[in-house]
């Protein structure tokens, strides 16, 4: 028997593997997998954030803050003006995905209402195609309808507990570039 590179990589059959994720797939339908795929866009985004954050945005902003120290005008209107649209600049930078962040924020939950109108649907097409009220299928339709919800809804969840974090960062960035700003102004000019 040939393993395959997955096989040989993770050491164990790729299909043992694979498997509890095609089996949600199959529970949940396709929209489950929509709501996986726009959860990994999402998860993929925060952490180009938390990367950024944590190894360019502090380089960035000690450069502004030494480019800054270093003009001689700091103290005329033209300067503050310069020096407010520089930390603008900066402050976009980090700002710049969050738009996107609250979009795939919105978008989960819908998704996860679209799944279950979709499986609800389904489970009265059945039910009506084999015209028996059967209890019992029709509360597994129900449970498999509902999947997609609470999915959407969980990954609704930590994207806007990301997201309002990453707000309040923003925030406090921002008073903490313009301090620091502030503050080398002050040196120089002492």
């Amino acid at each position: 028997m040939r393993l395959s590179w997955l096989e040989t990589a993770v050491g164990m059959d790729a299909r043992s593997w694979l498997e509890p994720l095609t089996r949600l797939a199959e529970s949940g339908g396709p929209v489950l997998v929509a709501i996986l795929g726009v959860a990994m866009l999402l998860f993929t985004l925060a952490l180009e954030r938390w990367w950024y954050f944590r190894f360019v945005w502090r380089r960035d902003r000690h450069s502004l803050v030494k480019r800054w120290a270093a003009r001689h005008d700091q103290v005329s209107w033209s300067a503050r003006t310069l020096r407010e649209v520089w930390t603008r600049e900066l402050i976009a930078r980090l700002r710049r995905p969050l738009p996107w962040l609250k979009l795939l924020v919105g978008l989960c939950p819908l998704l996860g209402l679209l799944g279950t109108v979709t499986g609800m649907i389904a489970v009265f097409d059945g039910l009506s195609a084999s015209e028996t009220s059967q209890a019992r299928a029709m509360a597994d339709g129900v449970a498999r309808a509902t999947l997609p919800t609470l999915a959407g809804m969980a990954v609704a969840v930590v994207g806007l507990l990301f997201t309002t974090r990453l707000e309040f960062i923003i925030r406090r960035e921002d008073q903490r570039l313009h301090d620091r700003m502030a503050r080398a102004a002050e040196d120089v000019n002492a």
